[in-house]
């Protein structure tokens, strides 16, 4: 089963989030010009030329205007923005105690290049020449609004930061409140690869989407994912609470090829084949999955209890395994490779298991040293399917099939 637990880190994760607002800076900026040196033939109070004080042109007030209206309350949803009127606007400067807004002035306005962060005080300092050359500088502050940790939604990935995975390593983003706009945030969440590969996401349901390439990643890439949804409209008055950026790296290419029908598994290392083993796969009612999965985590040692997938203690099928050494799950159902001595005697020969792929001390220990998170487990010859959602299920799809999962097919 799987379980929200990164629910509890949501408000130490919450970043706040940001937005626009319009706010006249309507101090009118005039200013007296200084008595002229005029000549005796000017007469009293009068400009040379015979222009007297009260007909010289005075400059007309620059106003500043930005994208919100009340200061107070400004909603996140969009890029703050900044322009002048009776004057040129020549630099903004948007800062607060999150950090300052980067941003750049273009045709006359400053527009804001990232959002902001909800209930943030912020410092607008603009500086514009009016129309008689002086510079002017005023500063305002504003608030943004207020947002609860119901309010926000925050994106897990994985894999984590700086880890090496296997070739069937899809990137994973979890989100703990759901995503009605998928559009709007899939073209926020980046992936990029070297060598470059492309792939898209499919959307597994409005709190989870993955990334996968249309074959598997090639050994040795690195790949950079960019998850910029920080303050992004999510639907239902639910906002993106932070963005994240990861790096991981593509290890070793192994694939383990599993034939429930000769009871053997091929692991191959690089394309070479590495070891062949003699295994024991699920038996009749408790068949062991056909399809391609992936090595979603890895025990030196697990408790396999039988009421994990609802089987009771009463029941004849019930067991209660400790200490299970060299365990890889590849379902979140319940399915692992794994050390099984109890059972040396069918492998090789028979399916004696409850669906797990079972194998010598030996063999799980060899394999278990070779292997990462994100490795990949192909069986055949069961009729029991393996299903997108039930692990790492991603390459059960087409590339075809799983561009169609997109929120921008």
């Amino acid at each position: 089963m799987r379980s929200r637990a990164l629910v509890t880190t949501r408000s130490a994760h919450r970043a706040t989030v940001a937005g626009v607002a319009v706010l006249a800076l309507t101090a009118g900026l005039t200013a007296c010009t200084s008595p002229g040196g005029g000549s005796s033939a000017d007469g009293p109070g009068q400009r040379p030329g015979g222009q007297s004080a009260s007909e010289t042109a005075r400059p007309q007030p620059v106003r500043l205007s930005t994208s919100f209206t009340d200061p107070a309350s400004v909603p996140i949803d969009a890029p703050v923005s900044v322009s002048a009127s009776g004057g040129t606007l020549d630099a903004v400067q948007v800062t607060s105690s999150a950090g300052d807004v980067t941003g750049e002035v273009a045709d006359g306005s400053w527009t804001a290049s990232s959002l902001l962060e909800p209930g943030t005080d912020y410092t607008i300092t603009a500086t514009a020449t009016r129309s008689d050359g002086h510079a002017v500088e005023r500063t305002r502050s504003f608030h943004t609004v207020d947002l609860t940790l119901d309010q926000q939604t925050f994106p897990s990935v994985a894999p984590l930061n700086g880890e090496t995975v296997g070739v069937g390593m899809p990137v994973v983003v979890t989100f703990d409140l759901p995503v009605t706009d998928k559009a709007l945030f899939e073209k926020h969440m980046h992936v990029t690869s070297s060598p470059e590969q492309k792939g898209s996401w499919y959307w597994l349901s409005d709190r989870e989407a993955h990334f996968r390439p249309a074959h598997y990643w090639k050994p040795g890439t690195d790949v950079s994912v960019d998850v910029d949804v920080n303050s992004l409209p999510a639907g239902n008055g639910i906002f993106g609470q932070e963005s994240r950026s990861i790096d991981f790296h593509i290890g070793d290419s192994v694939v383990s090829k599993v034939d429930v029908d000769t009871h053997l598994m091929r692991t191959f290392i690089n394309g070479t084949l590495a070891r062949t083993m003699p295994i024991s796969a699920g038996k009749a009612g408790w068949e062991t999955r056909s399809g391609t999965k992936v090595i979603i985590e890895k025990f030196r040692r697990k408790t396999m209890n039988a009421a994990t997938i609802g089987v009771d203690e009463s029941d004849p099928e019930y067991y209660n395994l400790s200490n299970v050494e060299y365990a890889m799950r590849v379902t979140y159902s319940g399915e692992f490779i794994h050390a099984a001595p109890w059972s040396v005697g069918s492998q090789g020969s028979a399916n004696v298991s409850h669906g797990c792929v079972g194998m010598s001390l030996a063999d799980a220990q060899w394999l278990y040293d070779r292997t990462s998170r994100g490795d990949v487990v192909e069986v055949s010859g069961s009729e029991r399917q393996m299903t997108l959602d039930n692990g790492y299920g991603d390459w059960n799809l087409s590339p075809q099939a799983w561009r169609k999962g997109s929120a921008l097919s």
